[in-house]
């Protein structure tokens, strides 16, 4: 049979929209990471996917935009994570162990994550500020830890005045600091946050820690 007769596949010749955007997310994601928001070019990025700079511009709308998008995308994949968890099918002990271990996890596993962030920091977090009044990001983990804090108040295994807000806000600052700040702590201590003999050592301690400030 000819070339001709040939049934040609309509993914092979039509754009496929969906995966145009996630390629150019996936490379917005790396220069962003990279470069910071001021140093990355829209043009490398263009550089780096099977597109243009003006297709780039049509699905998201330019540079600012394309950044929410990233940092949307990745907080949105975080936030997955934590649905997925099921943690009220757990005891509240059991809970807040495996939230804080996946948490490590998934820091660990996503460093531009947290190169992202620190970048998002530095801008003053207008793109999330923008994102979240506009209903595009959300926090839905936390509604789920404050029933496990108030499941836990109610068997007498934490104590009254914790607040979901700040126990986020330690699991998460401990996740942070191991990949952020892996080389001036090496630096100044000589020793690796992120080596692999020490990743359980990390992970189990942030647990603990996490536990006795709860339970003590």
């Amino acid at each position: 049979m000819s070339s001709v007769d040939e049934p040609v596949d309509p993914a092979r010749r039509l754009p496929d929209a969906a995966r145009t955007r996630s390629d150019i997310l996936d490379a917005a994601t790396r220069e962003f990471a990279r470069a910071g928001y001021d140093g990355a070019r829209v043009e490398e990025i263009a550089a780096r996917t099977r597109t243009t700079k003006r297709m780039i511009y049509y699905y998201f709308g330019g540079k600012k935009q394309l950044f929410a998008a990233v940092l949307e995308r990745a907080y949105g994949a975080l936030h997955e994570v934590e649905e997925l968890l099921d943690l009220e099918h757990l005891d509240p002990a059991a809970a807040v162990r495996r939230l804080a271990e996946v948490t490590f996890d998934h820091h660990e596993r996503h460093p531009d994550l947290v190169r992202l962030v620190g970048i998002e920091n530095i801008h003053g977090g207008g793109h999330l500020a923008t994102a979240r009044r506009s209903g595009r990001i959300d926090s839905p983990g936390l509604d789920t830890l404050r029933r496990v804090l108030d499941a836990g108040r109610e068997q007498g295994v934490f104590k009254a005045d914790v607040d979901a807000v700040d126990l986020h806000a330690m699991i998460s600052a401990f996740c942070f600091y191991r990949v952020a700040g892996r080389h001036t702590f090496g630096a100044l201590f000589d020793r690796d946050l992120a080596a692999p003999a020490r990743r359980e050592h990390y992970r189990t301690m942030l647990a603990d820690m996490v536990l006795a400030y709860l339970t003590r």
